[in-house]
């Protein structure tokens, strides 16, 4: 079988360790911000096909953090978020079709790059940590820790807390385990806890049937739309896709895979970035990129080809189609500190690409993003962290 597509429990348990970056976001966008299940499902799965396709290796799929954060915590229309994913169609074919990202590429220091990949490390292992205390933003509009279970606390212990730590043990133990992978387990896992004591929201309405996604559901934007998308969710967006999304998600994928990574340049994960959110443009779904903590926790869980893509792809597809917007409460079983024990192992993945930095200077430049990025955001800190990099290369700043 061609090594570029694999189709095994392996690639099948990888396949699932972007869930916890991809779920909460898309939850919250559907519930919060209206956007059509049926849309968001269908761009996800294209999304992954086409990406795994193309690229030939495993290739994440994630929201884009600042637009979905900042449309579920201000309550933007769905017809802003269309219009979100348009302009970033348009700005990243002509980043990446002009040639602009390889110019940007050549001069991003290296300790730059690993202060965005350490940075985004440390932010999915807090968000996975939230998911299992129950604090994060999907958890307080909700009101619950896990609003999907029947009960909350087992006695004074928060049922998130106790099958998040149940969890990350049995994945510690399974980590390396090719018969039993980790992610499958834990995954596995939380479905049968849904099922036994899940509120099963939803399950008696599973209608399934052809749902076909409608074509600008939400009608063509504004100019009002538009403007507004691009001063609020893109501006702030592009900086954050263009470190994480592109450079460190190229740097990684050589990093693992050497020459299979051949496709996987600056300029092709623009213009994968830019087709992606053409086709959630048209079907009403939501922006979407590549990123590097997607990259590492997909590998860590066993994902290796192209075929991981075509699975999970697949199955997003099939949910779309034959079950449309009672897919949720299929959704709905997986507990939320499931996603949580996903995001720690793929942030602590993702933060140790930070041990090949030997020198105090190159070492320097990553824990100052951290710093900064925590304290404001991970845009702010790519920008700063360029600019300290370039002026610690003067002999006459020492640290």
């Amino acid at each position: 079988m061609n090594k570029a597509f694999r189709f095994d429990r392996m690639e099948l348990a990888g396949s699932m360790g972007d869930l916890g970056t991809l779920l909460p976001l898309a939850i919250g966008m559907i519930l919060i911000n209206g956007l059509d299940p049926v849309g968001v499902l269908m761009g996800v799965g294209l999304a992954y096909i086409l990406s795994g396709y193309y690229f030939r290796i495993t290739c994440p799929v994630e929201p884009m953090k600042v637009i979905g954060a900042y449309a579920i915590a201000t309550g933007v229309t769905a017809a802003q978020i269309q219009a979100s994913s348009l302009l970033v169609f348009i700005s990243m074919l002509i980043i990446g079709g002009s040639g602009v990202i390889s110019l940007l590429g050549r001069y991003i220091p290296k300790p730059v790059i690993r202060g965005v990949q350490l940075s985004t490390g440390i932010l999915l292992i807090s968000q996975g940590v939230r998911l299992m205390l129950g604090t994060s933003v999907i958890q307080r509009l909700e009101g619950l820790a896990e609003p999907y279970l029947a009960f909350q606390k087992l006695g004074a212990l928060p049922v998130g807390v106790m099958l998040g730590g149940i969890l990350v043990i049995l994945t510690l133990f399974l980590l390396d385990n090719r018969n039993v992978p980790a992610a499958l387990a834990a995954v596995g896992t939380g479905i049968i806890i849904g099922l036994l004591l899940g509120t099963k929201e939803g399950l008696d309405h599973l209608r399934p049937g052809i749902y076909i996604p409608r074509i600008f559901p939400y009608g063509l934007p504004s100019g009002k739309d538009l403007s507004f998308a691009l001063l609020m969710m893109i501006m702030p967006q592009i900086p954050l896709t263009l470190g994480n999304a592109v450079i460190a998600t190229s740097d990684l994928s050589n990093h693992y895979f050497n020459e299979r990574a051949n496709k996987m340049t600056y300029r092709g994960l623009c213009l994968s970035i830019a087709s992606i959110n053409l086709v959630s443009f048209l079907v009403g779904g939501m922006p979407m990129c590549h990123g590097s903590g997607g990259l590492a926790s997909r590998y860590r869980f066993g994902a290796r080809t192209g075929g991981s893509n075509m699975m999970i792809g697949l199955i997003f597809l099939a949910l779309a189609i034959f079950l449309g917007p009672h897919s949720l409460a299929l959704i709905y079983l997986i507990p939320l500190s499931v996603l949580g024990v996903l995001l720690l192992f793929a942030g602590s993945q993702l933060a140790l690409t930070v041990i090949d930095m030997k020198e105090r200077k190159d070492l320097f430049v990553p824990l100052l993003m951290v710093g900064v990025t925590l304290a404001s955001n991970l845009a702010v800190g790519f920008v700063g962290g360029i600019v300290i990099s370039f002026l610690l290369k003067s002999d006459k700043f020492q640290i």
